[in-house]
């Protein structure tokens, strides 16, 4: 994986969980999708990595 990839998905898998902590004392619903998106993102990034080594 290229460091702007991992950059990229690193940045925005702590801006979800940012969000996510931030949203706690609003909605627990919106912190739970906040951090649902968060795992998804770090997962696609796992993906994303298998993927291209694999090539």
């Amino acid at each position: 994986m290229s460091k702007t990839a991992s950059l990229l998905f690193a940045v925005t898998s702590v801006l979800w969980m940012c969000l996510a902590a931030v949203s706690i004392g609003y909605n627990a619903w919106l912190a739970a999708a906040f951090g649902i998106l968060a795992c998804a993102n770090i997962a696609a990034g796992f993906v994303w990595k298998a993927r291209r080594n694999r090539r």
